[in-house]
């Protein structure tokens, strides 16, 4: 498909201007993700409604973004990526707004998961091809890089400036501050370099609702997996078959997504216009960039759900504590995704993904070794530097190597895909994260508490029951608190507190070994990264 192609990069205030303007966007998409973790029960008892409430509010976004990346990523060949960008903004901007002034759950859902979860769906895959399309190949590197890094600082400062504002202000004001940012956005965003196709493309609505069910579907199974279990059913919950309804719920999303692939196979072979063109997906550097992005993504929000929480939980940090002792992560991130591209433009894209995956297995590695009953905040400094060098590595090679492995005519469309499978990773990367850290923590609770003579055998088979469907994650001033409450003896609180404080460490511990163990498996992958720098040209295209 034709199309008609500006650049930015002409002058070089313009083309920062554009790339400030697209971290800008990404920052803002990423922010959401991790800014209101820290004040859910604030939320809640400001709208009348339980933390489970919000929690459900905050699934529905993800699921929202899951179902409709893909689509989004096509609304953009059919509008042009730039207005699909801008659209998104309002979109977004319009959601923020709702949220911010919500009385209660069902506006917070209408704002927050509907609007801001479309507009999203179609900002990230515009993102993408906005890059493609205003910088030249040598420049997509560092480009990426930065707006892969906005993005991911998003994340580690979420908790940070949730903090301050639900402490200091309001969480609402963290909603009416994004308006701010989107207003600001659109107004930086005019001398962003479009690509408009000649040829308008139909939707393809079959595609299009297969890709949302098969894409929700999974997604959701994931995100209730803590409630349900993986595949043991959890006690007291459903049972579908005697499995966990977590199993059926995702082998019916992966069978959705398989029928969808086969009806876009379909129209291929009809000649008609496919939402995703099968055959992208058999690109050995295509697929090679997305199994990376898909292990970042996954290793990266495993990362940003056990650290808070060791240092909020196990050490009793405040919300503010915990988001400066993220910062050697971001510093390092950032310098890494915007320093490599600059200072070895012509470095081996294989060398540096496998260098940053390295980096993101020795951090966890080293992370694993430092954690301990004793241990302090100081024990996060350099784990963290080491993964925020490894992601800040990856940052600076995957996006150019995704779109360089297809026409640039299709960059929307594998922004679609890509936004999709790095939501897929963060999706399972939390909930595997969670779900293990759970299960371990609850095994090694019961076993100290059932070892201990002091405790009573009435309180053991108690504390057995109580806990078949999994123990919270409890810092020792709540379970002191539940356990005066509960009456208990002080021999019996001595003991329950000092189990906790093994069993938080054995489930942190637990957890990281898999982050550990999943970044080892991405090693493996980076074999399908390629050995030089994308050209202006995917292999056997001709130029866009």
């Amino acid at each position: 498909m034709a199309s008609r192609a500006g650049t930015a990069t002409g002058n070089p205030s313009k083309a920062r201007l554009v790339l400030t303007t697209l971290a800008a966007g990404q920052f803002l998409m990423a922010l959401d993700s991790s800014v209101m973790n820290v004040s859910i029960a604030t939320v809640a008892s400001d709208l009348g409604t339980t933390v489970t409430g919000i929690q459900g509010a905050i699934t529905a976004y993800t699921l929202v973004m899951a179902m409709l990346m893909i689509p989004g990523g096509k609304v953009g060949v059919l509008i042009g990526r730039k207005r699909a960008f801008l659209i998104g903004c309002v979109i977004y901007g319009c959601g923020s707004l709702v949220t911010s002034i919500a009385p209660n759950l069902t506006v917070l859902l209408l704002g927050w998961s509907f609007l801001e979860g479309v507009g999203a769906a179609l900002i990230l895959p515009a993102i993408v091809a906005l890059v493609a399309g205003n910088f030249p190949a040598e420049r997509r590197p560092a480009a990426y890089g930065l707006v892969a890094a906005a993005g991911a600082i998003a994340i580690a400062l979420g908790p940070l400036i949730g903090g301050i504002a639900t402490t200091y202000f309001s969480w609402r004001w963290v909603f009416a501050g994004e308006v701010l940012m989107v207003a600001g956005i659109l107004v930086l965003a005019r001398p962003i370099a479009d690509a408009v196709g000649e040829e308008r493309p139909r939707i393809d609505l079959t595609g299009a609702v297969l890709s949302a069910l098969g894409l929700g579907t999974f997604v959701y199974g994931v995100l209730r997996s803590d409630e349900w279990g993986w595949f043991r059913p959890k006690e007291g919950g459903p049972a579908w078959f005697g499995v966990s309804p977590t199993v059926w719920l995702m082998l019916l999303g992966l069978f959705l997504v398989w029928l969808f692939l086969r009806w876009e196979g379909r129209l291929v072979a009809r000649r008609q216009e496919p939402l995703v063109d099968p055959a992208m997906l058999q690109n050995k550097q295509l697929s090679g960039g997305l199994t990376m992005f898909f292990f970042q993504y996954l290793v990266m929000m495993g990362v940003f759900f056990v650290v808070p929480l060791y240092l909020s939980v196990a050490l009793g940090l405040s919300a503010l504590a915990t988001g400066a002792r993220l910062l050697p992560l971001s510093i390092t991130l950032l310098a890494a995704a915007t320093l490599i591209p600059r200072f070895f433009p012509d470095v081996s894209p294989r060398r540096v993904v496998r260098l940053g995956t390295f980096a993101l297995l020795a951090g966890a590695v080293v992370l694993l070794g430092a954690l301990d009953v004793d241990a302090g905040a100081e024990v996060v400094a350099v784990p963290l530097l080491l993964i925020g060098f490894g992601m800040g590595a990856l940052a600076s090679q995957l996006g150019a190597v995704t779109v360089s492995a297809v026409p640039q005519a299709q960059s929307a469309e594998v922004g679609g895909v890509q936004n999709a499978v790095t939501n897929l990773g963060s999706s399972i990367g939390t909930a595997l994260a969670g779900s293990i850290m759970i299960a371990t923590l609850t095994s090694s609770f019961l076993t100290s508490v059932t070892e201990n003579p002091a405790v009573p055998s009435s309180v053991k088979s108690q504390a057995t029951v109580q806990l078949a469907s999994g123990a919270p994650f409890l810092s020792d001033a709540q379970l002191q608190t539940a356990l005066d409450e509960a009456g208990v003896s002080p021999e019996v609180a001595d003991a329950a507190l000092a189990a906790n404080e093994e069993a938080r460490v054995d489930g942190l511990r637990a957890a990281l070994s898999v982050l550990a163990f999943a970044a080892l498996i991405a090693l493996f992958f980076t074999q399908r990264i390629p050995k030089v720098q994308p050209s202006g040209t995917a292999p056997g295209a001709p130029p866009a």
